[in-house]
């Protein structure tokens, strides 16, 4: 959804209380003077002139005026992010004061604020802002990208994203979420908490499990040749986020896979209920870097396999092709696919190895023979 243009806006789209000052043809000297808030402009006028200066061309007029606009009381700054000014105006206010909550709950709540504006401000803001957005109901109901980009913000209550999703199912909205129609059928017939000052118990859990995190996505799964008393070390070294994704309900894992981080979704991909495994395998969050020790593991489904065999993307990985091949659980039609991409003693082991079906195995040694046969008679 776009933005509201750009400031600065051209000089006759400019209020004509302010033009004169921040008219780029006015002399230097009088523009500085704008700058540093030294002329005679208050309230509304003195906010959207400063703003207007802060994008301008010159970048010591512009650095003098965002620190002029750092240093407004809260009795001008405030009133100005709840105004009717021009979209652009406030979007630039929100840009500039990105970090200050007082000023995004004001300009969340403004109905002149351009919904492309508040989309931005909903997909980076604070829980505490996002709780302000998501009691707007009317308003996010006529803008559902909002309410997808709260839902993609890790800062948003889990209890939140929950009722929004429910608000959205009960109005007939579809949200472009690749968990939505999995959540609401998680969440039909739940008790949907009312909005509340502080964080539910399992607010808190969720928002805790987003920041147990590792530093390896590799990390989280045992390495390919490792024995299982080696993969229960390493599951015991995640064990407190095993144990809070153990204890979460289907609604909170399937947003888990979506905005948690590589160590939670490398538990969520081996989750018995298919829905969040598949969830998790196909969510946008995954990267390639995770594909890997998930195609290795022993306790990945086949429907997850297949997925990651037709991805076209991860594929390219000789590593993956290698382990798909030897996953025991990889159909023998996909395997065989990737059979011609194995190296010479890639294909004696598999040729060897007890953990494979026998038309692999079988294949293996004809293209070993082939080989050979080639070999000597290039002799």
């Amino acid at each position: 959804m776009a933005r509201p243009a750009p400031l600065p806006l051209p000089i006759d789209q400019v209020p004509a209380s302010i033009r004169r000052f921040c008219d780029p043809a006015a002399p230097g000297p009088a523009r500085a003077m704008a700058a540093r808030g030294a002329v005679p402009v208050k309230g509304f006028d003195q906010v959207m002139l400063l703003l207007q200066l802060s994008a301008d061309a010159d970048e010591v007029l512009a650095k003098t005026a965002r620190e002029s606009l750092e240093k407004l009381p809260e009795n001008v700054l405030h009133p100005a992010a709840e105004g009717a000014l021009v979209a652009s105006f406030l979007d630039r206010l929100g840009e500039l004061f990105r970090e200050r909550d007082d000023v995004l709950e004001r300009l969340a709540a403004n109905p002149a604020l351009d919904v492309g504006t508040l989309e931005w401000i909903a997909q980076r803001c604070s829980e505490r802002v996002s709780e302000r957005i998501a009691v707007n109901e009317q308003r996010l109901l006529s803008a559902p990208r909002v309410i997808e980009a709260l839902y993609r913000n890790k800062n948003t209550r889990m209890s939140t994203a929950d009722r929004l999703v429910e608000l959205s199912a009960r109005n007939g909205v579809v949200l472009d979420l690749p968990t939505f129609e999995a959540h609401v059928a998680a969440i039909q017939g739940q008790l949907i908490p009312e909005p509340s000052e502080e964080p539910l118990p399992s607010d808190v859990d969720f928002a805790t499990a987003l920041i147990e995190d590792a530093d390896d996505p590799e990390a989280v799964s045992a390495p390919e040749d490792a024995d299982e008393a080696e993969e229960d070390q390493v599951k015991e070294q995640f064990l407190p986020l095993m144990m809070r994704i153990r204890q979460m309900t289907s609604s909170e894992k399937l947003r888990l896979a979506m905005v948690g981080n590589a160590a939670a979704r490398a538990f969520l991909v081996r989750d018995k209920n298919r829905t969040v495994a598949y969830a998790t395998i196909s969510s946008p969050s995954m990267q390639e870097a995770e594909v890997l020790p998930i195609v290795r593991s022993k306790e990945i489904g086949e429907e997850i396999i297949r997925y990651i065999g037709n991805k076209r993307e991860w594929t390219k990985s000789h590593e993956v092709k290698h382990a798909l091949v030897f996953n025991v659980k990889t159909p023998v039609g996909m395997a065989l696919r990737f059979l011609p991409h194995l190296r010479d003693n890639e294909l004696k082991t598999l040729s060897r190895s007890r953990n494979v079906a026998q038309p692999l195995k079988s294949a293996a040694l004809q293209k070993i023979a082939a080989k050979e046969k080639k070999d000597r008679g290039d002799r």
